[in-house]
């Protein structure tokens, strides 16, 4: 199947209130180029290296989100054009994004990352680290928080998937109200484990190789 015929399975069965992020971190432009004439749009890349290249090669309505650990030296490259950071894990990488951002008079939209994950080596803030952040958004100027994101733990076990989405589906929503009664955007779910996060609550799904097969 082609990446077109890939995409249309899974818009397929897709429920329209899911955002679809085609993780298209080590795929080519050409493959990239692909999905795009399928319609797609919204584009993640883990490499701010790699994410600036595709930036200035492909067409500038492409929304990229940046999906990978970020570290606060690399921020101020990608804060001009950049849609959404989902992988802010520290209110140090805030305070960074918010500082860039304000130099440029840009906006930035960004999800906070929660560890709900049985592995300790993956990325996201503790629900208590979370907690005493929460409190102190107001004080960003030129950040904007439209919700969360995870990882859950790499498993086949559904029941250890359910947990993790719905710890992150059930935490406290970063927006104020009443945008809080919607609980903003909630990342979670990939190619192997989509389904499972779409009914515990997820509108944002990250899919790499069921659309574009394995990486190069």
């Amino acid at each position: 199947m082609t990446i077109a015929d890939n995409i249309r399975a899974l818009r397929a069965e897709l429920p329209k209130w899911v955002t679809l992020i085609c993780v298209s971190k080590n795929q080519s432009e050409e493959a990239i180029m692909e999905a795009y004439n399928a319609g797609e749009r919204h584009f993640g890349e883990s490499h701010v290296q790699e994410l600036c290249k595709k930036y200035e090669d492909l067409p500038k309505d492409i929304r990229w989100h940046m999906i990978g650990h970020l570290q606060t030296n690399k921020v101020k490259d990608i804060v001009p054009f950049v849609h959404l950071i989902q992988s802010v894990d520290s209110w140090k990488l805030l305070e960074t994004i918010n500082t860039e951002a304000g130099k440029i008079g840009r906006k930035v939209a960004v999800l906070l990352e929660v560890h709900v994950a049985q592995e300790q080596t993956k990325s996201g803030m503790t629900t208590d680290e979370l907690q005493d952040i929460l409190p102190r958004l107001g004080e960003l100027e030129y950040v904007e928080v439209l919700g969360l994101m995870t990882m859950a733990t790499n498993t086949d076990d559904e029941q250890e998937l359910r947990r993790c989405f719905h710890q992150l589906a059930t935490l406290p929503s970063p927006l104020p109200s009443p945008l809080s009664q919607l609980h903003g955007i909630l990342s979670m779910g990939m190619s192997e484990d989509y389904p499972i996060a779409i009914e515990e609550g997820s509108n944002m799904i990250r899919v790499g190789s069921k659309i574009f097969g394995d990486r190069l």
